[in-house]
Formats: structure tokens, C-alpha cells, sequence
């Protein structure tokens, strides 16, 4: 099965995928960029792929886009059994659609996730042109299955997928003791008995401004918050310095496998974003076994974590409440037994089931196509 993946720039996570599915089909990838202009080097893992790539040469505008007008020298009817277009809002990747929407190339649109918003109709009616139209789409979930039918797509055409940046191996087999999350917190200097982790980069849609505020109410003694991503942006440094929350630590980004011991060592993991179209460092938090809080605004945590089940979603922007949930996982709830179902939802979340369910679409798409 020949396969060709366009995707926008090689993450980490859809290296290691991409290697695992060349496994079991022959893989070609096309990238628009090789990095994303807001991401720091050690971002980008140094592994030697096992499929077939390609960079294409255009002109980068935003943070990860571009315009590279060569990418329809691989669009050719018959060269490929499976076609794979991750995404549909850069340049290149509408150029894609429509060329092969010209050629009558069929094709799978691949969208992470989706929120659904208020616009123009000119906005609505462009998306609902470019969504429209293919064969298949792989869909991260629930809300990314509305995201994806609000512009255009049929629902018999959506295939779901475990979305994920974990292997197998990398979900702890039981949830850690208090004895082990010392070590841990001994291990990277923490020196609090309770521990909050958040990680991300440090802008105003991550809503680390709201976990700052929602500390600041917490009457809880002995805790520790642990921001991993980069140094705080202006409105956090002076939201600390006002608030005087101490105990409020912004760390330098970290490779993963450093940042397992801050995972391995938090027993909380909140992630106040205001928006983001999955949030994989919610699938990350629930390998190691930890409690999450999240937002509505949160795809991941509205696919994986279930209020009083495993954590809790809160509505973004809600201090109160973010401060009122802390405190009852922190003091009030079995937490055990958030730990131990935040791992037991995870273990179907990962890059091996990511890839059956993969060749699965891609051999049911062909077997329709021959009928």
C-alpha cells in the first residue's frame, strides 16, 4: 500500500508516528516547512526517519506555513493508493485540495480538532468549500466529528482515531506511591510536599494567567506550581510579583525525557488553556497516572477526562471554579482513584493503536474505491 502524508512541519510526534506507520505501508511525506518559527530547536527530536521525505521549497509566512506551489508535482492520479492532507488553512494545503478536488484524486482530510465559531459567511462558506469534498476524514473526536459536519462533511465519511504523542512503553504500569512522587519531587528540587504541573508555551492562550489567580485563592499549605514550556510572558511576571504567589515557578522548556520526572513527580496536572484543537500534554499528563484539570475549550480534555471520573473540566476562564476543583483533588477527593482511572482511560491512546486504526481506514477507503 503506497501512502502519501502532507503534512506541514515535522513534529515530534508525527515523526514518531510517521515511523511506526512505514512499518506497515510504503510512506512518503511531504512537509511544507522544516521548523515552525515559535518553537525552540530542541523542540524538534533528532531520529532518522524510516519513510521517504520531502521538504518543499516556498515562501514561510506565519508560524508554520507556507506557500510552496511544487507540492502538485506529487498530486498525480494512480501514483499513490492513499492520500492523506493534513489540514486545509495554509497556503499549500488549499492549494492541495483544490488540486486534487480539479483532478478528481480522491483523498482523506486529516484535522486534529476544531472549534466551531462565530463568522462571516464569506469566512463559513471558504471553510465549508475547502472541508467538503473528501473521501474520508480521520477525526480526533466528538467535538472534532461536529467541527468537521458543521463545514461540509458527511458523517458516514468519519473515521475516528486515537489521537496521541505516547507510546505503549511509555505509560507506567501503576500509578506511583507518595514515597515514589518524593524521590521524584527530591530529583528535580522541588521542595514542596504537593505538587501542580501545567506545561506549555508561555502565551495568552495557554490561560496560565488564570492558574496564576486561581493559586493565589487556594488556602492549601506546602504547594509547589511547576509551569514547563519557557519564561512567563509579561502578564504572568506581573501577575506573581502582585499576587505575591511565590510558590509559582516557571521552568525552561525540556525534552520529554526530562520532563518525566516532573510529570513522574506533580500530582496534579492542570492545563487552563482558552483554546487549543487538542492539547497532546493532556494524553502526556495521563500516561504518568495524573488527576487533570482542563477547560471546555480543551478538545483533549473533553475526549479523555471525565468530570469526577479522572479530573475535571471547568469553563475556561473560571477562576473560581479552577481554584474550587484544585483544592478538592488536592483535599478532598480519592485522588488514587483519579490516578488510576487517568491511566486506565489513556492505554488505548497510543502510537500502536494510532497506527492500526490508520491502516484499517486507509484498506477499508481502498476496498470502497475498487468496488
Amino acid at each position: 500500500m503506497k501512502v502519501l502524508f502532507l503534512a506541514n512541519i515535522p513534529s515530534p510526534y508525527r515523526v514518531e508516528f510517521f515511523n511506526l506507520l512505514s512499518q506497515q505501508c510504503d510512506l512518503t511525506v511531504v512537509y511544507e516547512r522544516r521548523i515552525a518559527s515559535d518553537r525552540e530547536d530542541d523542540w524538534y527530536i533528532d531520529t532518522e526517519t524510516k519513510y521517504k521525505v520531502h521538504f518543499l521549497k516556498g515562501i514561510d509566512y506565519s508560524n508554520d506555513a507556507s506557500i510552496a506551489p511544487g507540492v502538485v508535482n506529487f498530486l498525480c492520479k494512480g501514483k499513490y493508493d492513499i492520500i492523506v492532507v493534513s489540514g486545509y488553512s495554509s497556503v499549500t494545503q488549499m492549494l492541495t485540495i483544490m488540486t486534487l478536488k480539479m483532478r478528481h484524486i480522491p483523498y482523506i482530510l486529516n484535522v486534529d480538532g476544531g472549534m466551531i465559531k462565530k463568522e462571516s459567511k464569506f469566512k463559513y462558506w471558504y471553510k465549508k468549500k475547502l472541508v467538503s469534498g473528501a473521501s474520508a476524514y480521520l477525526s480526533t473526536g466528538r467535538e472534532c466529528d461536529k467541527f468537521l459536519v458543521h463545514y461540509g462533511a458527511e458523517e458516514d465519511k468519519l473515521r475516528r482515531y486515537p489521537f496521541t504523542s505516547i507510546r505503549k512503553s511509555d505509560i507506567i504500569p501503576k500509578v506511583l506511591s507518595a514515597e515514589e512522587k518524593r524521590a521524584y519531587k527530591e530529583k528535580i528540587n522541588c521542595n514542596y510536599k504537593k505538587m501542580i504541573l501545567s506545561v506549555g508555551q508561555p502565551i495568552h492562550r495557554k490561560g496560565f494567567d488564570i492558574l496564576i489567580k486561581a493559586v493565589a485563592k487556594l488556602n492549601i499549605s506546602d504547594l509547589g506550581v511547576y509551569i514547563v514550556g519557557g519564561e512567563p510572558n509579561d502578564e504572568c511576571a506581573e501577575l506573581v510579583k502582585e499576587l505575591k504567589t511565590s510558590n509559582i515557578h516557571f521552568v525552561p522548556f525540556m525534552k520529554k525525557a526530562v520532563l518525566a520526572d516532573y510529570y513522574k513527580a506533580a500530582d496534579l496536572f492542570v492545563f487552563p488553556t482558552r483554546e487549543d484543537i487538542w492539547g497532546l500534554v493532556i494524553n502526556e499528563a495521563m500516561s504518568y497516572g495524573l488527576p487533570i484539570v482542563t477547560t471546555d475549550k480543551c478538545n483533549a480534555g473533553l475526549e479523555l477526562v471525565k468530570s469526577g471520573n479522572n479530573g475535571y473540566i471547568i469553563q475556561s476562564e473560571d477562576v473560581e471554579k479552577l481554584s474550587k476543583v484544585i483544592s478538592n483533588i488536592l483535599t478532598i477527593d480519592s485522588i488514587e482513584t483519579l490516578e488510576q482511572n487517568s491511566l486506565n482511560r489513556i492505554k488505548s491512546y497510543t502510537f500502536e493503536n494510532m497506527v492500526t486504526e490508520h491502516i484499517k481506514i486507509f484498506e477499508d477507503m481502498i476496498q470502497s474505491q475498487e468496488r
